[in-house]
Formats: C-alpha cells, structure tokens, sequence
C-alpha cells in the first residue's frame, strides 16, 4: 500500500477508532500526512518523535505495540465478543480496521527515509542518515485478536488481575502481592472455604459475600489475596477498596456488569465506630438495595471484629425494646455476609509446631528443646500466637545466627 494510500485508510478507521487517540498512532498519522503533503522538515519531526513514543511505550515496532494496544482496549467490537454477541457489520468494520493497522505495522522504515530524502537537501543528509529504525510486521492477525477477545475479554481487566479503586477510578496493579499457597500457614481449612467460594464465583454459580474475622496476623488478607495465584481461577479479579469509597460501590458495580470477568471486591480491616454511619451504606450494598446485584461479583472484607460495628456498655442499657434494637442494628452489618469465616489465634500445641516446620523450610539450625524455649520466650514478648509472630521469630533468629 503506497503511503497516500495507507494516510487515507488511516482516517477512515471507525471500529478502533479510539485508538488513533493514542500518541504512537498521532505521530505515525503526523508523520504520513507530512510525507503525503511534502513537508520534508515536519516529516522529520514526526519520524523521530515516532520513533520516540514507541520506544517510550517499550515496543520494538509498531506491531508490537498494536498487538497491546488492541487487546488492551475496551473498543465497540472487542466488547461485542466478551459479551458474546453478534454484529456482521461491526465485525467486518473491525477486520478492515485491522488490516489497514497491519499494514501500517508492515511500512518499512527504510522506505520512509527514502520519502524523506527526496523532500530534504543536501544539509540534511546527515541527520537521516543516522535515523534510527523500527522492526516491521506483526504476529498476529484478525482471528487471533476475535479469539482472545472471547477467551480473555478486553481492556483493562484483560490486562490486569489485581486494581485499586483510588480518585474514582480504577487502577491496575501489574504486581500484585499475591502470596502462593505453599507461603500461607496455618488454617487450610478456612482458606479452603474462601477458595471454593472464589472457584463457584468463576463457575458462574450463585455466591454468598465473604466476611473473615478474628485475630491480627493470622492471614485473612493473605488468604483472599493468595486466589490470584491459584489454578482454575484465571478470570477472577481483586479490586481493593477503602472503607471511606464504600459509597462508589454501586457506580463500581455498574461498570462491571456483563463483563466476562469475575470480580471479588476487597475491603481490608473493615471496621466501625458506635457513631460512624457509613455502615449503612454497605448494609444496603450487600443486601437492602432496589437494584439487582450482578452475579459476576461479590464482596470480600476482613476485619478483627466479629459485628464490625463497636458496641459500648451504653448500649445495652434502657428499656429491653432499646437494647435489643440497639444491638440488633449493630450486628445487622456482619449478618449480611452470608459466609462468616473465624480466624482467631493458634493453640500452644499449633504454634510449637508451626514454628518448627518454618524453622525446617529456612534452615534454621537450632535444637528442638532450643527452639521452642525461644520461641516461647517470644511469643511472651511479642503476643499473639499467630503465622505472623511465627515468621517474626524465625526471621529474628535467622538474623541472630548471622
């Protein structure tokens, strides 16, 4: 395709046409146009600022960038097909859209400082002589990028697992700290539950929201996290939320409707005070609301109280009518969680052995009765018989031997 050519297809893209919004795609489309109009300087402008922006984005060419760049978009017609639906004339838009980005993948560099030759003098020459170049074509096609719309879905939540909602908006997380099951100790039967939970979630099934309670450093969040590492569940999602955005929870809940992912929204160390409402918001979210909650998500949150809402000795004092509304609206919250999963601190007995299995996996060099002396003698200083006090000690005592 000659570049007036291509320079007009360019501007017919209508499917993708987002895309053209994108710096890589301004500057090669800046670049065609100058070299069709035979603006030599601009023309160089554009070919090194091209240039620039590809390798700003970390892409060998420009068909590695569009292999990204198409996935990773939330276009009318890759939105289509995660939804499984059916639009002849939106695909074939979509498939001539591909073959004009294909052949812009396909322009050879060398032909365009050629171009660029024949449009600048002789004190020029240097300058494009050192121009530097791009590699050419691309490892996909049409049918490659229909089928990872339909297994993978599209757009942000095909590029990533994990995200934060943070300004009222979400943000992806490329590194999510996601522990592997084999680093998690202690409570596999708690765990299991939360994990058949998340894989009935995947399997499109009907769930019941999620509360993990108990004790500080027994690896409640580390147990929800830890689901992203798992097999079997690929299409799942973690979104994290603070409890002061619980009111953006509908908005959020919109915006993932009919997705193909499945979602589990996280609220870490939730907690309330006696005076603070927002409770009531939640309460709604979870159960309470006229509209619909979608089946492709489901709440997760964590908390070291069992009601999540404080409860004073003032409460239980008036007439029993008070009273028991008084508690009942405080305990109401924890009820709306249809699975209630008690995290609460290991026995002696479990923490010994505990602490001598993770002194076996890092090579601890310590005589059993040593050991567990000191062990002992940390746990009285630092409370809680928990994985957590457990690793702390083994990290302290690896210290210690240098």
């Amino acid at each position: 395709m000659d570049l007036a050519k291509l320079r007009a297809s360019l501007l017919g893209i209508s499917a993708y046409r987002n895309l053209l919004e994108r710096p890589v795609l301004q500057r090669f489309s800046a670049l065609l146009d100058a070299l069709v109009q035979g603006r030599g300087e601009d023309a160089l402008a554009a070919y090194s600022h091209f240039f620039y922006v590809l390798k700003a984005e970390g892409c060998l060419g420009l068909g590695d960038w569009l292999w990204d760049a198409l996935r990773f978009t939330d276009s009318p017609y890759p939105l289509l097909l995660e939804r499984g639906g059916q639009d002849a004339a939106l695909e074939n838009v979509a498939r001539r859209d591909v073959e004009v980005f294909l052949a812009a993948a396909a322009l050879d560099p060398d032909r365009l400082v050629d171009a660029l030759q024949g449009l600048l003098g002789e004190e020029f020459q240097a300058a494009l002589a050192h121009l530097p170049r791009w590699s050419v074509g691309a490892e996909f096609d049409f049918d490659a990028l229909a089928a990872f719309y339909r297994a993978q879905g599209c757009g942000l939540f095909a590029r990533y697992r994990a995200f934060r909602w943070s300004g009222g908006e979400l943000v992806g997380i490329a590194h999510p700290d996601s522990p592997q099951p084999w680093e998690l100790w202690g409570y596999a039967p708690q765990r299991q539950q939360v994990r058949d939970n998340a894989l009935a979630l995947v399997e499109g099934k009907q769930v019941n929201h999620i509360l993990l309670y108990g004790d500080s450093g027994t690896g409640k969040s580390a147990t929800v996290k830890s689901l992203l590492t798992q097999e079997g569940l690929d299409k799942l999602r973690i979104i994290e939320m603070d409890k002061t955005h619980l009111e953006d929870i509908p908005r959020l809940v919109r915006l993932l409707e009919g997705r193909c992912q499945k979602f589990i929204l996280f609220i870490d160390d939730l907690a309330f005070d006696a005076d603070d409402k927002a409770y009531s918001q939640l309460k709604t979210i979870l159960e309470g609301s006229l509209e619909k909650q979608p089946q492709n998500v489901v709440v997760y949150a964590t908390s070291n109280r069992r009601n999540l809402v404080k409860q004073n000795f003032s409460d239980r004092s008036g007439d029993d009518m008070d009273i028991n509304e008084t508690i009942a609206e405080k305990t109401s919250l924890a009820e709306r969680f249809g699975v209630r999963i008690a995290y609460f601190s290991l026995t002696p007995r479990e923490f010994w052995q505990m602490v001598s299995d993770l002194a076996k996996v890092y090579g601890l060099e310590l005589d059993q009765e040593t050991l567990l002396k000191r062990a002992e003698q940390w746990e009285l200083r630092h409370p809680g018989r928990t994985p957590r006090i457990a690793r702390q000690f083994i990290a302290y005592e690896l210290e210690r031997q240098g």
